[in-house]
């Protein structure tokens, strides 16, 4: 099996363990309003082996920058095409600053996902539950990174010599 497909399965069963582990963690909390949780397990999963688990926690630095930097720009002012277009601006610098250019797009999401306002919800009330949606996510995506990446790495040293080359 060549190496492309191999890491396209890897990436794929990355995909379905986060999916299935946020259902199942939602459902033991009777919790509904899984999408955000979702979406920030596949932005840290990473379909490259090599590098997948410090990428993923580059992203989740920079998912905290930019939900750290959503907050902040809420308590300036409600939200507006402004204030969010100076939020991601922010988010941008301070993801450049740290040296988290590799995470800077999902750190805007995750900007992106903090400052939006559902309707009929208190501002506040819905910015802290998609903190923590985002969070729990990042951390989803950490352990699965982490599992599937010791898994690989301890198959690899089982392997003979000849045939981690091959």
């Amino acid at each position: 099996m060549s190496d492309r497909i191999k890491s396209l399965l890897i990436y794929a069963a990355k995909c379905v363990t986060g999916t299935l582990l946020v259902f199942i963690i939602a459902s033991f909390f009777d919790y509904t309003d899984i999408g955000w949780c979702l979406i920030s397990v596949m932005l840290v999963l990473s379909p490259d082996g090599k590098e997948s688990v410090p990428l993923a926690v580059t992203r989740i630095k920079a998912n905290i920058v930019g939900a750290v930097v959503g907050i902040l720009c809420l308590f300036i002012s409600h939200n507006n095409m402004w204030i969010l277009s100076a939020a991601l601006a922010l988010t941008v610098a301070f993801c450049y600053l740290f040296k988290l250019d590799a995470g800077i797009r999902s750190a805007l999401a995750a900007t992106i996902i903090i400052m939006l306002h559902e309707q009929g919800k208190h501002l506040w009330d819905s910015a802290i539950e998609r903190i923590i949606n985002v969070m729990a996510g990042c951390l989803l995506g950490l352990l699965i990174t982490f599992v599937f990446h010791f898994e690989l790495t301890k198959g690899d040293k089982h392997l003979s010599k000849d045939q981690q080359e091959a």
